[in-house]
């Protein structure tokens, strides 16, 4: 069995006013960045996308596009057509909304999970999992299509009804989602200071 990594790029980012998996925090675009992360743990990385977000987007990263027979299910789309397309494997999956995201949170993640269970997510002091952070493994692919067939369409829901693991990260940033453009702009502006700061104590440690 081997681990997949999924990167979720599809949603119509109606907040945003624009495809938030185009969005450049990290000097390429979500999409790609979201991809790397996931590369260093995975056998293979997968872009989830729409059709439209599949003929525009430029990447080495093969794509899939949502499957018509698991349409209209919201982020699970995605996950159901990931399933379907590449059974018997377990899957990482992350949204293009978390630009706080590390490899090292990934990481420590992967290394917190039960592997009887059959999901993993990241999970708030408010007792909300995130759905779009999470691990998703082949027993739990078959429950999730049957949730889908019983009209249960909420990746939240699912969690529960499984009592999937629970992670908190090592920081609350990594789980901040990023929905308006001025959410974006102050973000981007905070991160830019960030490797700032970070350049400059290596510049410093070099002289």
């Amino acid at each position: 069995m081997s681990l997949y990594g999924l990167v979720i790029c599809g949603g119509e980012s109606t907040r945003m006013g624009t495809d938030k998996s185009l969005l450049v925090y990290h000097k390429k675009p979500q999409y790609e960045h979201v991809g790397d992360l996931l590369a260093p743990l995975c056998e293979h990385v997968i872009l989830c996308c729409n059709t439209e977000q599949n003929d525009t987007f430029r990447t080495d990263y093969p794509k899939l596009t949502d499957l018509p027979q698991f349409a209209d299910a919201g982020p699970m789309t995605a996950l159901l057509s990931a399933f379907e397309t590449f059974p018997g494997n377990d899957f990482l999956i992350a949204g293009c909304d978390y630009p706080y995201l590390t490899t090292d949170e990934l990481v420590n993640f992967l290394h917190s999970i039960d592997k009887e269970l059959p999901a993993a997510a990241f999970y708030n002091e408010e007792g909300f999992y995130e759905p779009l952070l999470g691990w998703y493994s082949k027993a739990g692919g078959k429950a999730l299509k049957e949730a889908f067939e019983n009209g249960a369409h909420a990746l939240q829901h699912f969690l529960r009804a499984q009592n999937a693991g629970k992670y908190l990260p090592l920081t609350k940033k990594t789980m901040m989602s990023v929905d308006t453009p001025e959410g974006f702009r102050n973000v981007k502006q905070a991160l830019a200071k960030q490797d700032d700061i970070q350049n400059g104590k290596q510049f410093g440690s070099i002289s």
